[in-house]
Order: structure tokens, then C-alpha cells, then sequence
């Protein structure tokens, strides 16, 4: 048996055996370096050591994907070499029988194997195929002419990383400029996260916390348990539904899954969600209920210490209270946490009747 931590990439899902990695965490601000490997987009100060970090579709040889608050970084060891990777979503640790796990992809790799490949397998699941990657090949980069050498950026103290973002400032806004098109609100949440991450003299323990979702619903703002959360996407196509309540808001094909949309705002005495030429929806998967929720905004991910929610306050009454499991603060302001486990099952959201 062995033991990897899945995550998504795009639409396919990669496995890393549990082994080679050291923490996950949310995405931060990055510096961009000039001359690194182009599949370094940048460096972060990791409680004061320098981590690089790596577009691993950069280092397959696609365009890159683009990134969000809602990604995360993956720290990986192999040895002495330590990088972090970016992913959309970590999913779960899986444990696969070695019978299960395909080294023979169908194809000729004679040329691939003369170089560390990056793919130790294809492991089954009961629905899915998992690429399964070598952290041995993950944690080498490819030095291309004019590159700084990817081992000297482990050398590189937090002096010389603010003296590189100083004197490179003018030359990164033309060149490599981590997620340049982002708000002012986003850039403070990188931001935090990445003072967060430095001020942190030993790993928390963050096991207990409830990994949460910030989103918007009109003018008002809430958590969701990202536990139940499969994925955030945005919707070009609505296929409205026939004879339905105001809240269905029609189906969506998602990589061939037919899933039905809804609207919760009715539900919580807000005004409906406005759909635009994108719409933005966040994938529910409650046991074996799979729905979409249309949203507003998805302001940011973070961890979340139980003992740091309260009950709900006056100041957000307006919102039905049997509804919210409590109330915290963010960002000086105070937010409920929806549950959406009973909006969902008990909230009178599903259509049970014949035309």
C-alpha cells in the first residue's frame, strides 16, 4: 500500500506520496525573480527560510493556469532540495494497493526514461484516474541559458530576496509579475498570508480548524465549510429548467456532470443573485447531493479556529438565524457562517412534486 495526497490541477487530479510533503497553506503573495527557471514563479519567505515556488504546468511545458485566493501551496522534500507547488484544491490522502498503480502508460518512453520522469504512475479510483508524481523530479529544475541556477535561490537570505524585489521592481511590472490583474482587497489577503507565514517561528496546530470560504451573497458576506466544498467555478451556460421555483436556477454540464443550480438568497431574505455573461458557483458534494450555488464573490480561504466563533450577533439578524451556525470576525468585520448542510437538506430548496 501507499499513501499520496491528491489535489486538482486544472480538471485532472495528481497525487504526491505523503512522505515528500511537509505542510499545505493557502496562497500568498510571491515574489517573482528575474532569470529563474521559468517554472519558478517566484519565492516566498517560509519563517525565514526562502521556498521557491513552482507552476508545475510550467514545468510540463503548458501555458500556466491562471491562479486564485482560492489555491494552495503544497511544501514538498525530496532530500535536501525543498520547493512548494501550486494547486487549485488539495483533496484527500488515498491509500492505493501497488497492484492498482500503472508505471506502464501505453506509450514508448524510451527518451523519457534516459531523464527522471516526472509521473511514478496512474493509481485507479471507483471514478477517477490519479496521476501519481515523482518528488525526486519535481524538486530539479530545468537551468535554461541566462536562468539563475535553481540551487542557488535555496541560498539566497531574506536581505538579498528584498534587495532583488527592489532593484528588479520596474522590470518585474513588464515581465513576471505575480497575478498582476488581481484587486487592492486581494492583494492585502496575499499579503497577510505571506506575514502570516514569515512571523511563524513553529508549525500551529491546526488540525481542529475549520477550513472556511469568505463569499458574498449581494451586499452581504459569510463563511462556508470548505469540507463539503468540491470546487469554485465560473458558468458560461445556464440550461434554464421548466415549471420550476424562482431558487432552481437551471443546469450546468460540468465536464459531463449535469448539475442543477440554486439560488439561496431567497432562502436567507436577501435579494437574488444577479447572473451575468459569468456566473460564479461553488460545487456542493453532501453525500450523494451534488449542487451548484450561485455566489457573488469569493473573497478568500483561510483556517479557521473553532474557539473563535461566537454566537450570532445583532448586527447580522437580518439573515435568518436557523440557517447560520455562528458568527465570526474578518477583517473587522463581522461575518455567519452558513450551514449549508441544513439549507440544503431541510431548507425547502428541493422540488419533489409532479407536472
Amino acid at each position: 500500500m501507499q499513501t499520496y495526497l491528491t489535489f486538482y490541477l486544472g480538471q485532472s487530479i495528481y497525487g504526491i506520496e505523503t512522505s515528500a510533503v511537509e505542510e499545505v497553506f493557502f496562497l500568498p503573495e510571491v515574489t517573482p525573480i528575474l532569470e529563474a527557471p521559468r517554472e519558478i514563479v517566484g519565492l516566498i519567505n517560509l519563517r525565514g527560510e526562502i521556498l521557491p515556488i513552482v507552476d508545475i504546468y510550467l514545468r510540463f511545458g503548458y501555458h500556466p493556469l491562471a491562479y486564485s485566493l482560492t489555491d494552495s501551496i503544497i511544501v514538498i522534500r525530496y532530500r535536501t532540495r525543498r520547493i512548494g507547488i501550486i494547486v487549485n484544491q488539495v483533496r484527500e490522502v488515498k491509500t492505493f494497493p501497488i497492484t492498482d498503480i500503472s508505471k506502464n502508460l501505453g506509450y514508448n518512453r524510451e527518451e523519457e526514461e534516459k531523464e527522471i520522469s516526472l509521473q511514478k504512475g496512474i493509481a485507479r479510483t471507483e471514478d477517477n484516474i490519479v496521476v501519481l508524481l515523482n518528488p525526486e523530479s519535481l524538486t530539479l529544475t530545468a537551468k535554461k541559458n541566462g536562468d539563475r541556477d535553481s540551487e542557488n535561490l535555496l541560498n539566497i537570505n531574506i536581505n538579498e530576496l528584498e534587495e532583488l524585489k527592489r532593484e528588479s521592481e520596474q522590470e518585474l511590472q513588464e515581465l513576471r509579475l505575480f497575478l498582476p490583474n488581481i484587486s487592492p482587497e486581494e492583494r492585502a489577503v496575499l499579503q497577510e498570508r505571506s506575514l502570516a507565514l514569515m512571523s511563524q517561528n513553529e508549525l500551529l496546530d491546526t488540525h481542529h480548524f475549520i477550513p472556511l470560504a469568505i463569499i458574498s451573497l449581494g451586499t452581504e458576506i459569510f463563511g462556508i465549510d470548505l469540507k463539503i466544498v468540491r470546487e469554485f467555478t465560473d458558468v458560461l451556460k445556464i440550461t434554464p429548467i421548466p415549471c420550476c421555483p424562482s431558487h432552481i436556477v437551471g443546469n450546468i454540464n460540468l465536464r459531463g456532470e449535469i448539475i442543477t443550480l440554486i439560488d439561496i438568497c431567497g432562502l436567507l431574505a436577501l435579494p437574488w443573485s444577479k447572473q451575468s455573461s459569468q456566473t460564479k458557483v461553488v460545487i456542493v458534494d453532501l453525500e450523494s447531493l451534488v449542487i451548484g450555488m450561485i455566489i457573488d464573490e469569493v473573497f478568500d480561504v483561510l483556517l479557521l479556529d473553532p474557539a473563535k466563533i461566537s454566537s450570532i450577533p445583532t448586527a447580522i439578524h437580518s439573515v435568518k438565524d436557523e440557517y447560520l451556525q455562528g458568527a465570526t470576525t474578518y477583517r473587522e468585520k463581522m461575518l455567519g457562517l452558513l450551514d449549508l448542510a441544513k439549507i440544503l437538506t431541510s431548507g425547502g430548496l428541493i422540488v419533489d412534486e409532479a407536472i
